[in-house]
């Protein structure tokens, strides 16, 4: 009864919100938890490794795969194609194994409607205030002031979809919510959908029963 389906672990956040830090924490606590590599039609970045950090392909090829039912979300985003390959996250779930996205409302709505939707499990992360999300990503230093004002004017676009999620966590401290997430993740872990041996069990205790 050990044996176990793997998770398809959604967590989204406006940009700011802890997402990529708290995604950071949950693979450096279990560190059988992948990250989904997604494919990409745009160029390779210098030191981009093909299947480690996305899976680049051609427009057609990215369009045929999609057209078959190959890819569990996609999206057009700046003139590129983005999406989540089926193959590799079903044949990890088999395995046990959870597999962790990093994507939007958007992408998270077409899991949850793909084949693989039940076996989903979706976290959205508030800021505790907007100029709290505001201070965070000044604070980074990573963007100027044009693209800060950008990324707040995507962030409510973000958060109004916050109902559509199945757990969201209000990330007022990081510790605390790193807690949650990790409590979240064990229980779902337990679902019945999750454990693939149960049916094998409870007939072998019916017969077991039976016999007495």
């Amino acid at each position: 009864m050990d044996d176990r389906r793997g998770l398809l672990i959604i967590l989204s956040s406006p940009s700011g919100a802890g997402k990529s830090t708290l995604a950071r924490r949950l693979r450096d606590w279990d560190r059988d938890i992948l990250f989904s590599v997604s494919a990409t039609t745009r160029a390779p970045r210098p030191g981009e490794v093909e299947g480690q950090d996305y899976h680049f392909l051609s427009e057609a090829a990215f369009k045929a795969e999609v057209t078959k039912g190959a890819m569990l979300e996609h999206a057009h985003v700046f003139g590129n194609f983005y999406g989540s390959p089926e193959g590799p996250v079903r044949d990890a779930i088999e395995d046990g194994r959870d597999v962790l996205f990093d994507i939007d409302w958007q992408g998270a709505q077409q899991i949850r409607n793909s084949a693989l939707g039940q076996h989903t499990l979706s976290i959205f992360l508030l800021p505790p205030s907007i100029a709290e999300l505001r201070r965070r990503l000044e604070s980074r230093g990573q963007d100027d002031a044009e693209t800060i004002a950008r990324r707040m004017q995507k962030s409510w676009d973000e958060i109004s979809h916050w109902d559509g999620y199945d757990f969201v966590l209000v990330n007022d401290d990081l510790d605390a919510t790193e807690e949650k997430l990790k409590t979240i993740l064990t229980a779902t872990r337990l679902r019945r959908s999750q454990q693939p041996g149960l049916t094998d069990h409870v007939r072998a205790l019916q017969a077991e029963f039976e016999g007495i």
